[in-house]
């Protein structure tokens, strides 16, 4: 299975936006937000189909059926109902018994976040971009991998449970 690497995402992203002479070009700008977007994206489902498929699994294909069985709105639908005071009764009694944490929140909100800006970077043509607007997308989506990892086991489990598992 040919797994994009999140860090290559983020070294690819890094390099669009820092042009060996000049100014990137419009279009660099807004392929290195996407990228930053996609390395949390990635980043996220691999962790969720390693821990429930199994790394040494990724040979498989059910690891290729758990993978794509994640779609964008609903991780956007879950990171939303993450950052809310109170879970909704269809997520609350999958969740943490204390609910998430400022970590798992902060994850959430930059998810929502550059699910966003990466809407904008790749169709939104009446706005301009700038190298700062994909730096910043850059290290938002590095933080939140961060604040992820920092999480303890219970609520990234719990995240990725929900995630590969939608409660209907």
């Amino acid at each position: 299975m040919a797994i994009l690497n999140p860090d290559h995402l983020f070294e690819q992203a890094d390099k669009l936006i820092s042009p060996p002479a000049g100014l990137p070009r419009q279009v660099d700008v807004r392929l290195a937000i996407s990228a930053a977007y996609y390395a949390i994206f990635h980043a996220t489902i691999i962790a969720a189909v390693d821990q429930f498929i199994g790394v040494t699994n990724r040979d498989q294909s059910r690891y290729g059926l758990a993978y794509r069985s994640v779609n964008h709105a609903w991780l956007r639908d879950l990171c939303k109902e993450i950052q809310k005071t109170t879970l909704s009764n269809r997520l609350k009694s999958y969740a943490p018994s204390q609910g998430f944490d400022r970590n798992i929140a902060a994850f959430a909100a930059a998810v929502v976040e550059l699910q966003e800006k990466r809407h904008s970077a790749d169709y939104d043509v009446m706005i301009r971009m700038n190298r700062s607007d994909a730096a910043l997308a850059i290290a938002t989506a590095r933080a939140a991998l961060n604040r992820f990892g920092t999480a303890s086991e219970l609520q990234r489990t719990a995240f990725l449970s929900l995630l590969l598992f939608p409660p209907r």
